[in-house]
């Protein structure tokens, strides 16, 4: 019988060894993708050495978007079963995701300064993508401050499900920032892997860019995984009782 991911969430001797299976198999394919993207494919011949951060841009941008897409299906999933289990899931899957997107701001910035000769441009992508990431972090800060107020914790409905709400509307940014490209005009070219024709791509840099998504991929699912579990940890132990003042002042002689 396969595991599915919500069966490698569990706090398991099974889940765990799922766990360790697929973090060895992010670690391998991490080190096909490094090889591939800087001694297999060769630099681009417009752009130079600069082209190589394409292998780690586009995979931070794409599992971004995989990673929000985790925070949309689990948020849809909490509201119609109010299962802790899922705001863990969706509150793992925006942390992932805000990491993964300002590496591709920081990533995308840097390369820009590189072959247009500035750091910033007011690009439909790049700014679509800015406040793709400020939505996000706001998720998390309103998960932060209901915590605070209601001195409740990650999975109580107070937290759970107003975040679970925002969850979803934030995803809506994300086929903004897919398809600004097409919508207006951009610094950014269109999709290359994804093109209708053949892509226009020499087979040394595909081979190289999908390795890098695909351990992009495994290794956000195994900080998820962590993630969940560390979560669900927490949630299991219960809240120590306040102590009794009178009890804890030592008592007086005399």
């Amino acid at each position: 019988m396969r595991a599915t991911t919500v069966d490698l969430a569990l706090d398991t001797r099974g889940g765990a060894a799922g766990r360790r299976t697929l973090a060895w198999t992010g670690g391998g394919l991490s080190a096909a993708a490094a090889l591939a993207g800087g001694f297999l494919a060769p630099a681009d011949a417009a752009q130079g050495p600069a082209q190589r951060l394409m292998y780690l841009h586009v995979p931070a941008a794409w599992v971004a978007y995989l990673a929000f897409g985790v925070v949309l299906a689990a948020s849809v999933a909490y509201l119609i079963g109010a299962d802790p289990r899922w705001d863990h899931f969706a509150r793992a899957g925006a942390e992932i995701g805000v990491v993964l997107t300002a590496l591709a701001i920081g990533t995308g910035s840097y390369w820009g300064h590189l072959v247009w000769g500035t750091w910033w441009a007011w690009d439909p992508r790049l700014v679509s993508t800015a406040l793709l990431l400020l939505t996000y972090t706001g998720y998390l800060a309103l998960r932060r401050m209901l915590t605070e107020h209601t001195g409740g914790h990650d999975g109580d409905r107070a937290v759970a499900r107003p975040a679970a709400v925002l969850g979803v509307a934030g995803f809506l940014l994300v086929p903004v920032v897919h398809f600004s490209v097409l919508w207006w005009r951009s610094l950014h070219q269109q999709a290359t892997m994804l093109a209708p024709e053949r892509p226009p791509i020499d087979p040394r840099m595909g081979l190289a860019l999908l390795l890098a998504v695909a351990a992009a991929s495994v290794v956000a699912l195994c900080v998820l995984l962590h993630r969940v579990v560390r979560l669900e940890r927490r949630r299991s132990v219960p809240a120590a009782a306040p102590a009794d003042p009178a009890r804890r002042a030592p008592a007086r002689v005399g």
